[in-house]
């Protein structure tokens, strides 16, 4: 069967081969964006599209799930704010789906004048219908819920997004092991449960404030101050879990409480239940369930603490058989240290030697760092700093750090929203960032003072790379495209059109005569800068690109006897890092070693040695030569975002996922 993409058809199935739909007439599209075949209608969004199941005739027909916006709203505000949020859920889906708890995005695009979103498709069913077929849950199915659930609000918060409307329809519980979709998801034990539906998702700064009259998340699920200030904080997202899980234990919607109650229910919740539970869990949901925000808990950590004491009770073959397969194994994919350090204070990462300076000023997660050489001309010479080290963050900011020192010298403020992304001018005079808003901002680093503002993508700027000479900036986004800017003017130069995702980084080679772009699609590309033409593709890795950077030979170095004229590293969501010929595109290398995602590689000055960021929480150090890991740096907490060396090759500077920045000392 074929359906029909018109999102007022009636009856939208179709027979395959034939070219209109034999109930609204309209054209059928056999393969949505040529390898989306849209096989069946799952939900009507109520005016603003449907959502389809389709098969990827490009994957041997996998399964997956296409979004369409297609809103009947009233108004240009109103249109705008279904295409953002529609946009918002992508770019969501971008920056969670790693986590095997999420849905992976497969693509976004424009089609015949409607948006697209493709993502995996998670064979289960919600719990609401679970809760239908099967009745309430015991309380020692809803720890194991509970236990399932905090890690990805741990996630997800800590990556600055709150969902704003969790409850039982928006999770899911799968039934068979996950799909190809990605090598992390499928080489651990069958997971369970999966949150979905990040359509109401925003970015988190101090608060989230919608626009006033805006009902955003589900009655009786939605805290107070979410349904009447528009105002949603990670405390929030706590209450609706609560939410969730009396639903469950009750069988009583909260939204039919709601409606005959307002939030006088949650003072009384327990009455409604079928079956008693202990004390202890019932003090964490009276927590849960607090109306005023102050008295409910704040975080994630705050709600495992109180849970965690019962976990030792438990029998080893429980915790072994029950948690394991459903809830540990989850959480070691993403925060492994984290869940066991909160459950068992153990202390698994060792001080280490190499650390110098951890440097705390961010309030999010740090996005990038780059290293600034001092201009002789620059004020800050006659200070004798060796290096400026700036950080971006989605705390809106850039800072500027005395690489020597490790102190803050100035807060760059002015960004509309999030920077994911920072790059220096070799000359050390310039500092662009990339932003969440769709711009880039230069800014003169002697003062601080803001140069100009550049407009022209589509979405987020997500990776920012300067020519050698100081000349040309090169951008990408998660719209696709690649810019080239003049950088003394901010001209835009050429678009380089090319990629099906997004691309996640660039670098520029030595000469500046190419530059490698890295995508969410899998694949680099060369391009020559003189003719704006893609010189090579360069495919091998399994999963999305994370970072590319580009070395040159060392006139020392044995590889030169192989007639290499550069190389260009990659790093991957396949937890790997390849090495290529810049010359022949050819695979050089490839490195395994780290357990999770690599999202950051950068090469020594002299090209001798490749340092990657993980996150697994790990730093390696890798001997491009000898192709041997030299060691591996532990000391973060969390993901490593980017890493960045001094000109001289003796300072490791790393970006984290918790706000803080690492200094290492580099011994070869």
């Amino acid at each position: 069967m074929l359906c029909c993409l018109n999102p007022d058809c009636l009856q939208p199935l179709n027979p395959k081969g034939i070219t209109n739909c034999q109930s609204c007439g309209a054209p059928l599209v056999p393969l949505l964006r040529g390898h989306y075949r849209v096989i069946k209608v799952l939900s009507d969004e109520g005016g603003f599209g449907r959502t389809y199941l389709a098969e990827d005739v490009d994957k041997l027909n996998e399964r997956c799930v296409v979004k369409q916006l297609a809103p009947k709203v009233q108004g240009t505000w109103a249109l705008k704010k279904a295409i953002e949020s529609f946009q918002q859920e992508a770019q969501r889906l971008q920056e969670l789906g790693k986590n095997s708890q999420i849905p992976t995005l497969l693509a976004y695009f424009e089609e015949d004048n409607y948006l697209y979103l493709v993502q995996e498709f998670i064979d289960g069913q919600t719990l609401l219908k679970e809760l239908r077929q099967r009745g309430t849950y015991h309380e020692t199915e809803i720890r194991e819920v509970l236990l399932n659930l905090l890690p990805i609000l741990k996630f997800i918060h800590e990556r600055g997004v709150i969902h704003r409307d969790i409850k039982p329809q928006n999770i899911m519980r799968r039934t068979s092991v996950v799909s190809s979709v990605s090598r992390e998801k499928t080489n651990r034990a069958k997971e369970e449960i999966v949150l979905i539906d990040f359509g109401a998702s925003k970015q988190l700064s101090a608060t989230v404030r919608a626009k006033p009259g805006t009902t955003i998340g589900t009655r009786g699920y939605s805290p107070l101050e979410q349904l009447q200030d528009g105002e949603a904080h990670p405390a929030s997202d706590l209450f609706s879990l609560g939410a969730t899980c009396f639903h469950l234990m009750s069988g009583v919607s909260p939204a039919l409480l709601w409606t005959e109650n307002g939030y006088s229910w949650v003072a009384s919740w327990q009455q409604y239940l079928k079956r008693p539970i202990s004390a202890d869990l019932a003090e964490v949901f009276d927590k849960l369930l607090k109306k005023d925000i102050h008295e409910r808990y704040q975080s994630v950590d705050e709600v495992i603490k109180d849970l965690a004491p019962q976990l030792p009770s438990l029998e080893p073959p429980i915790l072994r058989n029950k948690l394991l397969a459903g809830a540990a194994i989850i959480l070691l994919g993403f925060g492994g240290f984290w869940y066991i350090n909160n459950f068992y204070p153990l202390n698994l990462i060792a001080e280490n030697n190499f650390r110098m300076k951890t440097l705390n000023g961010h309030s999010n997660l740090v996005t990038s760092v780059a290293i600034s050489p001092i201009p002789p001309d620059s004020p800050l010479h006659k200070e004798g700093l060796r290096g400026i080290l700036v950080s971006s963050s989605f705390d809106t900011t850039l800072k500027l750090w005395n690489l020597s020192t490790g102190k803050e010298i100035l807060t760059l403020e002015g960004n509309a929203g999030s920077v994911h992304s920072v790059a220096t001018s070799p000359d050390g005079r310039t500092v662009a960032s990339g932003n969440g808003d769709k711009t880039i901002k230069l800014w003169n680093l002697f003062t601080g003072q803001e140069i100009r503002t550049l407009y022209g993508h589509s979405s987020s700027v997500e990776s920012l790379a300067i020519s050698p000479d100081s000349k040309m900036l090169a951008s990408g986004s998660f719209d696709g495209n690649i810019k080239l800017w003049e950088l003394s003017s901010g001209r835009e130069i050429a678009t380089l059109h090319s990629h099906s995702g997004a691309v996640k980084s660039v670098a520029f080679s030595p000469n500046g005569q190419t530059l490698a772009s890295g995508s969410e699609d899998k694949t680099i590309k060369l391009w020559n800068l003189k003719n704006k033409q893609v010189i090579r593709i360069f495919k091998g890795h399994s999963q999305p690109i994370r970072s590319v950077a580009i070395s040159p030979i060392p006139p020392d170095s044995p590889l030169r006897q192989g007639g290499l004229g550069g190389i260009l590293a990659s790093s991957s969501a396949d937890d790997t890092i390849k090495l290529w010929d810049l010359a022949t595109g050819q695979e050089i290398y490839t490195f395994f070693g780290h357990s999770y995602s690599v999202n950051s590689v950068a090469f020594t000055s002299d090209g001798k040695t490749l340092a990657s960021g993980s996150s697994d929480h790990t730093i390696k150090l890798w001997d491009v030569v000898t192709k041997r890991e030299i060691r591996t740096l532990k000391g973060h907490s969390k993901e490593v975002t980017s890493v960045a060396f001094s000109a001289d090759g003796n300072t490791l500077v790393s970006g984290c996922a918790d706000g803080t920045i690492n200094l290492w000392r580099v011994v070869r």
